[in-house]
């Protein structure tokens, strides 16, 4: 594993140092999380995928979320918009799983809430776009009693992990409880295919599929775990497509909080909000004045608003035009965050029209059994 910081979650180490575990995620300086420690000098690595794909053999898609709070934010936000492109693009199924058991395990939830927090979400990311008949969203504790092929794949996974493994990992001590130490097994098991036999009919597909799992960083320590136990089991290591670390308002070296409203652009914000949030509390690069700013320019790296931009406006001319801009010192700070402000209103606005839309029996449909449909 080569996760940072990976050994006790809750110990930050040294101020330079990045922390990334699916805990939480924190820049150990201002430019930001140094992605060579975390996944190596070969950052791309499809090749089964597209082979696969070019060869016109099957594969799936894969992705998650921890159900915690009623409001989705920004960053959870976008694997998503990640995944809906890929699905668009390869034309292929998709599994989404809705983690309620690991949230009543690590936070102070009961069974219920997180259960109903998991449908609330998904309301969210049905908003996305997702193709109903290509997308199954399925919750932990739900799914767990549906699908035998689901329970079996995770014992066979458990007992292929030793305890010291995981410990190395993700940094559990003897005060974790057993179901903390247990459930990297329920998250890897989306990964191989025989856990979805409704989906992947065996009369017609005699092999095990392969899948692509596009996810945010702190989730990397799960897959490194599942690409090494897959070949003991027969499977296909699937290949992974991480997106970068998502910072907080207050810049990179901060960590996003649900209980600072101001740490994050929410899926539920105003367009009052999204604007006062981005112009009082978003991290510049900008100098202290503005003849310093003329003759310096500002820094891209770690400014707030120019990383957001990176994320979400689409064109990449117009960014390099910012780009170049601001770090002439031609735009100002001011400028930059009301360029960030339109493009956020109008994206959020989007997604909470969308989601008016989606009802508790659209829900229902999307997280039933069923067979999808596939190249």
């Amino acid at each position: 594993m080569n996760t940072i910081n990976q050994n006790d979650p809750s110990v930050s180490g040294n101020d330079d140092d990045d922390i990334v575990n699916p805990w939480e995620v924190k820049a150990g300086s201002a430019a930001g999380v140094d992605y060579d420690k975390i996944i190596g000098k070969k950052r791309i690595d499809l090749e089964q995928i597209l082979t696969a794909y070019e060869q016109k053999t099957p594969f799936y898609l894969y992705t998650g979320r921890g159900p915690s709070s009623e409001a989705m934010h920004l960053g959870h936000l976008v694997p998503f918009i990640m995944t809906k492109w890929l699905q668009d693009v390869f034309d292929v199924p998709l599994v989404i799983q809705m983690t309620d058991d690991e949230k009543f395990l690590w936070k102070d939830l009961t069974v219920d809430e997180a259960n109903r927090l998991a449908h609330e979400n998904a309301k969210d990311i049905i908003a996305c776009g997702f193709d109903k008949e290509k997308t199954f969203i399925f919750s932990d504790f739900e799914f767990m009693a549906q699908c035998p092929n689901f329970y079996k794949n995770i014992c066979k996974i458990q007992k292929c992990v030793t305890y010291n493994q995981v410990k190395a990992i993700f940094g559990f001590t003897d005060s974790d409880s057993i179901g903390k130490i247990a459930f990297p097994a329920v998250q890897a098991a989306p990964a191989i295919s025989t856990s979805f036999p409704f989906i992947f009919d065996s009369e017609q597909i005699t092999q095990p599929l392969p899948c692509l799992i596009p996810c945010a960083i702190d989730q990397d320590p799960y897959f490194r775990m599942t690409r090494d136990v897959a070949p003991r089991l027969n499977f296909p290591k699937p290949a992974l497509i991480h997106s970068t670390f998502f910072p907080a308002l207050q810049g990179a070296q901060c960590k996003m909080s649900a209980s600072d409203i101001n740490s994050s652009i929410y899926l539920t914000d105003t367009p009052k909000e999204i604007e006062d949030k981005i112009k009082k509390h978003a991290y510049s690069g900008g100098r202290e004045t503005l003849k310093e700013h003329r003759e310096k320019g500002g820094n891209c790296a770690t400014d707030v608003a120019y990383q957001y931009l990176k994320f979400f406006l689409s064109d990449d001319e117009k960014l390099e035009e910012l780009k170049q801009d601001y770090t002439s010192g031609k735009m100002l700070t001011g400028e930059l965050k009301t360029i960030l402000v339109d493009v956020l209103q109008k994206l959020i606005c989007e997604h909470q029209e969308r989601r008016k839309q989606i009802t508790d029996d659209d829900v229902k449909e999307y997280m039933k059994p069923r067979k999808l449909k596939f190249r």
